[in-house]
This record gives structure tokens, sequence and C-alpha cells, in this order.
């Protein structure tokens, strides 16, 4: 009943959409993108589609997020637009783990005015969206979310942007109404919300650089702050982030990421090297790494440590090196390779526990349309 239901759903939509256009109206857009990738340890794979178990080796095929949507605008009086925009992500390896072929993605309904536009739905956060363009492996098996967390998208929440004021500063929140909140998460029962403030263009058109800050409360468990910049110097991207997250349930618990990149366009192949040192361990890679060493078990299987909760755990020292170049062969495919590598350790109790090393190699094919 569920699957047919959401492929009814699904497939009247798209005709909709595909009306829609010839009348000049939504517009219908999406993504396939597939990965093969070669892993030590499997831990920063997307397990729900490659069907990796941590500690297994072997070669995958990952979906990293594919998705389709319909989005559009509509003016409704001077200066006063309605905005939509539904969009789903789809299975299209393996569907371990999942109950259905989709899942629920950024899906919303507003207004635009000329004091900014406001959408309520489910969106990702202005924590999140902070991050522009810094997370040059965004969307595969080496996003800067294995290393660090609140990278979230919400449900039941409402959403602000402000236009751009003098054509460079942003001011941005989003809030999530109690009924949806985690209250395990909320941990001090306080509500969960985020802002951030931008600075440039995150795509380097008005300007040649990028910087923001953001501050999250209570959403995925944490109370997280960032500051990170960007700059476009010629065929050269450079970039830099801090993040401190602390632990809504305990405030002890708390670490800090460290990210710095550098990008540079070869005649069109983008060559790009990532480097990440974090000491909090809250990102999926420690989390999902721990499964080998934690001795913790959840309905008779193996789970890792989770930060948020974790008040025995100290000293965690994590670093991730990436190096990989993607390049457009059409303005619509995107060919792309990377090899990361992770290593650490953190103690227990007191005692000192070495993580496996992970090695990752992957290459894979992004079409867009």
């Amino acid at each position: 009943m569920k699957k047919s239901f959401i492929s009814a759903s699904v497939a009247t939509v798209l005709a909709a959409a595909s009306f829609g256009a010839l009348a000049d109206g939504p517009s219908f857009y999406g993504r396939f993108d597939l990965m093969l990738t070669s892993s030590e340890n499997s831990s920063t794979l997307q397990s729900d589609t490659s069907g990796a178990t941590v500690g297994d080796s072997g070669t995958y095929l990952e979906n990293n997020f594919s998705w389709l949507g319909v989005k559009g605008s509509e003016k409704i009086a001077d200066g006063v637009e309605i905005v939509y925009q539904a969009e789903w992500g789809f299975e299209n390896t393996s569907n371990t783990g999942k109950d259905t072929v989709f899942n629920s993605r950024n899906t919303f309904f507003g207004v635009k005015t000329v004091g900014g536009t406001v959408v309520f739905g489910r969106k990702d956060t202005v924590f999140k969206n902070s991050e522009g363009g810094i997370d040059l492996f965004g969307n595969t098996n080496a996003d800067m979310d294995r290393m660090l967390t609140a990278q979230s998208r919400v449900a039941d929440g409402v959403f602000y942007y402000s236009p751009k004021i003098a054509d460079l500063l942003t001011i941005n929140a989003n809030y999530q109404f109690d009924d949806n909140n985690d209250t395990t998460a909320k941990g001090d029962g306080s509500s969960q919300y985020a802002v951030s403030a931008t600075l440039g263009d995150k795509g380097f058109k008005a300007q040649n650089y990028y910087a923001a800050v953001a501050y999250n409360k209570g959403i995925a468990g944490v109370d997280a702050y960032r500051v990170l910049g960007q700059v476009k110097l010629d065929q050269f991207k450079v970039g830099a982030l801090y993040q401190q997250t602390e632990s809504t349930i305990n405030s002890d618990i708390d670490g800090n990421t460290y990210l710095v990149n550098i990008a540079y366009n070869l005649n069109g192949v983008n060559l790009k090297a990532e480097y990440i040192y974090d000491d909090g361990g809250f990102g999926g890679y420690f989390k999902n790494i721990t499964k080998l060493t934690s001795g913790l078990t959840k309905d008779g299987k193996a789970v890792g440590y989770d930060m948020t909760t974790a008040t025995d755990i100290s000293d965690v020292s994590i670093s991730n090196i990436i190096i990989g170049a993607d390049y457009k062969v059409a303005k619509t495919t995107l060919l792309y390779g990377h090899y990361s590598h992770y290593e650490g350790d953190y103690k227990v109790a007191g005692n000192k526990v070495d993580l496996d090393d992970d090695n990752v190699f992957s290459v894979g094919v992004r079409y867009d349309f």
C-alpha cells in the first residue's frame, strides 16, 4: 500500500509537472548519480544503497542521492510570489534497509516578497546551507558529514531567507516546531533552530569570495557554531572551515573540527584536495567505525558510539585526507573520482583504542536534467 501510494503520487506530480511546463508553469528536474567504490572497512559508504556492512572490504555500487523534483513560483500580487518545491530521493542500486524506493527531500511551500522569502515544510537547515561550496566532495562517501555533524534536513519547520543586502549580505534562519522536535536529542528541553549570515557569492559570479557564520541550536542533538570562507584566485579555489560542537544532553561532551581545501581548474579538469581534523567524534565515520571496537549492540547488531551521549569517551583524534578530480563532459554530465583515507584513535574509560584505517577509492558519473 505504501509503495503503491508513493509511486502513484510521484507519477501524478511528474505528469502535472510535464503539463505545467507546457503552460510555462512548474519545472521538472532531477539527478542520477552512481558511483563504484572500493573500501577497506565500508565505514563511510552510503550503506542503505550499497548494501555494505562496516568492517567489510569490497567493491560496491553506491547511489549518491539521486532525486526527482518539481519546483516553481507564481506572482499573485505586485512584489509577492508563491514559491514551492517537492523533491524525492530515489534508490537506484540496492534497496537494503529501505521500506520504499522513494524518500522525502526538500519539500516546502511559501511566499517571496521584497522583505525576503518564508517557506514552510521540510528543508536543509540554514546551518547546513551555510557551507556554500566549501564541501568539495559533498554528496559522496567523502562528504564532510563523515567528520562533523549538524548537516541536517528538518521537517515541520519554518525557514526565512533575507534578500541579498547591498548585493553582499544575507541573513537566514529556521525554526522547528515543537511537535516535531526529538525530545531525546533536545536534552535541555529548549527549542530547535538555526541562524546564519553569509557574505559574498558561493558561486563566485558576483564576487570572488564567500564567507559565512552559523549557529545550530539543538538540531541533531547538538549546539554548534561554524565559521568558514572560500576565495577564488584565478584558477584556484581555497577554503577553510572551523566548527565547534557540543552535546545538548551533556555539555561536557564537545569537540572541534578543522577543514582546509584547495581546488585547481586545469583545462576543465577540476583537481581537488582536502584535509579534515576532528577531536569530537560527532561525524559519521567515528560512529560507524567504532562498531568494530565499542562492544555495544542493539537488536543483536553492533552499534558505534553516539557522541551526544557517550560520557566515557575522551581524547578523540581523527584525520581525513581526500584527493580527487572531476570533469564535465557536457553541461549535464559530470565524471568524477576520489581517494580518501581515514585514521585515528580515542580513549574509552582511559584506555587508548586505535581505530581501523579506511582507504576508499571511488569513481562515478552524475547526470542532471
